[in-house]
């Protein structure tokens, strides 16, 4: 690397690092800003006639990288592709190992889709970052004002300054909200602006976005990722920190809620099927807030609640992550399962602060960024510092007859995008267009005007990415810089009012997000297969290190920290711990079966009809494939067959599934290294299950090995359980939801064998000793002994053994007190469910009759215990997982 100190005549003649080499070949397209050198490209430089020409020539190349860049590369220790290649992979890995995902559950019979981000950030130097910072605030406030008279006296339609076409023609304009005035003052908490770098490096506003703008989660995670690749740099080239920022947007939220620094703030999220449900989870987590969706929530008496296991807690703001008009299916979408009937009124009652305010969906119109600079003018008195792109609104003939000849240089975009009443459509380039299309958007455009707004094309700036690819049958991995067209996305949040004068301020995130293009676009979108990058805004002052961290807490304070458990966490939490069981339980007994089926008592009548009705009675094959004692083979099959299946038989892969969608759910609630291996597991699962193959004595075998390895995992997850989660009413849940599992699938499993003669065969003795995963206790305390005595004593009364009925049995019980918030010692009616095991006697369950060789008392304590299981099921579900009661009317008359 360059010294500071160096001649030119020696930089010419000194060696370039491949790492340099390869960023003096990263040159952007002839008409595009070149990031890495700070002006627009020309490459249509003639390729060095000689290698030497070509060092000399990458070294003055790197000399010529702007400033920041060139200080980037002067602390980046990595001298080879190699290097850079190691840090790649060390970057993807860190994604995938922190379940940063974007699409999760899009395809819900596919994985999940990585995160995407580059290992190069997008440096933004101080001058051009203050450029930002400045226009971006003023855009604000003419926003703000904008929602002010819309929804207040709607001067600027009467004066012409906004066409009422795209006010109040557009579907996110929210009529139930006109003349409410948003507590706290403030309409737009949280707002981000699509920015362009044009070929003469100013930057130019693409898009802006209102409701819900998303990327505030992904670009923590870019930081903390994309900074650890590269820690020298990020030390010396004065990156600004963004913790502050977030600081600033939660003392604003609280300040301005109904109660103040004290409030109760929760993030609304759609759910996990949501396709940024990673970052609703990430920002939760990192905010402090809860994170809720509609169900979680219940509007009485005009004020928002909670809905947690302890009761209704009140909610006094909500940072929304659902579009507008999903937010009341009592007065916008009837359809909407994603909102809170009753929250418009609480609203209007100035009971709940909602950031940002609902109906400012017709801000991200394209069309109206025609409209601002006049608008800006008129309420500012100023002309805006950070100019729009050139739009024409086609509702207006004007700005159509003018847009129309030039459509193949323009972008044509949705005037109302994602709505259902208008016709909307992806936007498109008109230089990707041939003649027949053109002509084809050109008639539409007359006959539906208003739906289409036209923008000018501006080739966008081009970043330095670090591409690998993969050759030969070695999978050597060979990295190279390519340039990637990059749009940037930049926040701004709430950040008070003015001590003076009142007006709200807002604060600009130091960075943001970049949208990376790919190979063969020049749309920068996740959706089309884009990635990100990290976006390093560079500051000549002081470093903000402020951080989220509590200050010091007082007794009273602390109470106010502790999670809540909402009702809808409880319920998921409640069925990942029977998800987990299943799963288990499956597993286990699977590896039973072909173990049997393949070992020494493979002709045991008793223990292959147990298998067969154990596997049957949880779904391990389906009903209608011949047992085991009449088809060996065939019953083995469609075991195999079915443990990768998803529908039909509810085998392993079924129950992983559902284990890893439980969690889901919940996700802010599991360490990383739990939701981890639930990832890995069924991955792992179905992917070797896709392998199996079917036929020969092969397939068992590879089976088991299957079997093993998610036993493997399953012990990690119960692990993770067990050792890793707060023992709140949430985990509570979670232990209930396993012991209720485990205590009907062993019952059942030990009535069955007994029904079958099982437990007086050899192979079927040591089936149910397995089962229960007590084979090595028996041993070591009865040695090689088949009593049957001795097996109830272990499996069914032995407090010591946590597979036994009894262990399970009391501990199920003193759960379930806990969970009701009984004093020690103190049994809840809930826990009065599970039969008692103090009573149990060794003699009475081990009589026989002279006609039966089952125990009358046994049988009847593994039916009671079956019952009590779906008892106390049941009983969870009406009492902690709804709330009804008397409501009154939330909607006014």
């Amino acid at each position: 690397m360059k010294d500071a100190n160096e001649s030119p005549t020696a930089a010419a003649t000194r060696k370039p690092s491949e790492v340099l080499s390869s960023a003096s070949d990263c040159i952007a397209s002839t008409g595009h800003y070149d990031e890495l050198r700070g002006r627009a490209s020309n490459s249509g430089a003639q390729a060095p006639s000689s290698a030497s020409e070509s060092a000399i020539n990458s070294v003055a190349d790197c000399a010529d990288f702007t400033g920041a860049w060139g200080q980037f590369f002067a602390h980046v220790e990595a001298q080879t592709r190699a290097d850079l290649d190691q840090r790649s992979a060390s970057l993807q890995r860190q994604i995938r190992d922190n379940g940063v995902t974007y699409n999760v559950y899009a395809d819900e019979e596919g994985p999940q889709r990585p995160w995407s981000l580059d290992l190069f950030p997008l440096i933004i130097d101080a001058p051009s970052w203050q450029q930002i910072e400045v226009g971006v605030q003023q855009r604000m406030r003419l926003l703000e004002a904008v929602m002010t008279d819309v929804y207040g006296p709607q001067s600027f339609m009467a004066q012409g300054l906004l066409p009422p076409a795209l006010v109040q023609g557009h579907p996110g304009y929210l009529r139930p909200m006109h003349g409410v005035k948003p507590v706290g003052g403030t309409h737009l908490h949280v707002a981000s602006f699509d920015l362009a770098r044009g070929p003469d490096g100013n930057w130019w506003v693409v898009g802006q976005r209102c409701q819900a703008p998303s990327g505030l989660g992904y670009l923590l995670e870019n930081r903390l990722a994309v900074s650890r690749q590269f820690p020298q740099a990020f030390q010396h080239l004065k990156v600004q920190r963004l913790a502050g920022t977030y600081r600033a947007l939660m003392d604003s939220l609280k300040a301005m809620s109904p109660l103040g620094k004290d409030a109760h703030i929760a993030l609304l999220t759609p759910g996990p099927y949501n396709e940024t449900y990673f970052e609703h989870a990430y920002l939760a987590r990192y905010l402090g807030l809860s994170l809720v969706e509609g169900s979680d929530l219940i509007v009485r008496d005009e004020r928002l609640f909670l809905k947690t296991l302890r009761g209704l807690v009140p909610v006094h703001g909500l940072l929304k992550r659902v579009d507008d008009q999903y937010l009341d299916p009592l007065e916008l979408r009837p359809d909407s399962t994603l909102g809170v009937p009753g929250l418009l009124q609480a609203i209007r009652a100035g009971n709940v602060l909602v950031a940002n305010a609902p109906g400012s969906a017709f801000l991200e119109s394209p069309a109206l960024l025609g409209f601002l600079p006049a608008l800006a003018r008129h309420v500012l008195q100023e002309e805006l510092l950070l100019p729009a792109l050139p739009t024409w609104w086609c509702g207006e003939r004007s700005a159509m007859q003018e847009a129309l000849p030039l459509l193949g240089e323009r972008a044509i975009k949705p005037t109302y995008p994602g709505s259902p009443i208008h016709g909307s459509f992806d936007a498109v380039l008109g230089h990707t267009l041939d003649q027949t299309e053109l002509d084809a958007w050109a008639g539409r455009i007359m006959r539906q005007s208003e739906d289409h707004t036209v923008q000018a094309y501006l080739p966008l700036s081009q970043l330095p990415t670090w591409q690998t690819t993969t050759t030969g049958d070695t999978d050597t991995a060979h990295g190279h810089m390519v340039a990637r067209s990059v749009l940037l996305r930049v926040f701004a949040v709430s950040d008070g009012t003015h001590p003076a004068t009142g007006q709200p301020r807002w604060r600009i995130l130091p960075g943001g997000l970049a949208r990376v293009a790919g190979a063969s676009a020049d749309i920068a979108s996740m959706q089309r297969g884009g990635s990100s990058a990290d976006v390093w805004a560079l500051t000549q002052g002081e470093i903000d290190t402020t951080t989220l961290l509590p200050q010091a807490l007082t007794p009273a304070t602390l109470a106010q920290h502790k999670r809540l458990v909402t009702s809808r966490a409880a319920e998921n939490l409640y069925w990942l711990g029977r998800y987990t069981e299943r799963a288990e339980n499956s597993i286990r007994l699977a590896r039973l079966t072909l173990e049997a089926l393949g070992g020494e008592d493979q002709t045991s009548p008793p223990l292959l009809q147990w298998l067969s009705k154990m596997a049957v009675a949880n779904t391990l094959v389906l009903p209608g494939v011949p047992s085991a004692l009449q088809a060996r083979r065939v019953f083995e099959r469609s075991l195999i067959s079915s443990l990768g299946a998803t529908d039909g038989a509810t085998s392993v892969g079924y129950n992983l599934r559902a284990l890893k969608m439980a969690g889901a759910t919940v996700r802010e609630r599991l360490s990383q290294e739990h939701w981890s291996v639930i990832v890995r597991a069924e991955e792992e699962l179905f992917a070797r299950c896709a392998r199996l193959t079917l036929h020969g004595e092969y397939a068992s075998t590879e089976a088991l090995r299957v079997l093993k390895s998610a036993s493997d995992h399953l012990a990690a997850i119960t692990g993770a359980q067990t050792d890793r989660m707060t023992r709140d009413d949430g985990w509570r849940l979670l232990s209930i939801g396993r012991h209720v599992e485990r205590l009907n699938f062993l019952a059942a499993a030990l009535a069955r064998g007994f029904e079958a003669g099982a437990v007086h065969s050899e192979g079927g003795f040591e089936a149910l000793l397995g089962l229960f995963d007590s084979t090595i206790t028996f041993h070591a305390q009865y040695q090689q002994s088949r009593d049957v005595a001795a097996m109830v004593n272990l499996l069914v009364l032995d407090r010591d053994n946590p597979r036994s009925l009894a262990w399970v049995a009391h501990t199920l019980r003193g759960r379930l007190a806990k969970l009701a918030g009984m004093a020690t010692g103190v049994l809840s009616p809930l826990s009065l469910r599970v039969p008692d095991p103090d009573g149990w006697e060794l003699a009475e369950l081990c009589e026989t009759t002279t006609t039966s060789t089952e125990p009358p008392a046994l049988m009847e304590l593994l039916d009671a215990l079956g019952h009590a299981a779906y008892a106390v099921s049941d009983d969870i579900s009406t009492t902690y997982f709804t709330h009804s009661g008397e409501t009154k009317t939330s909607v006014g008359t």
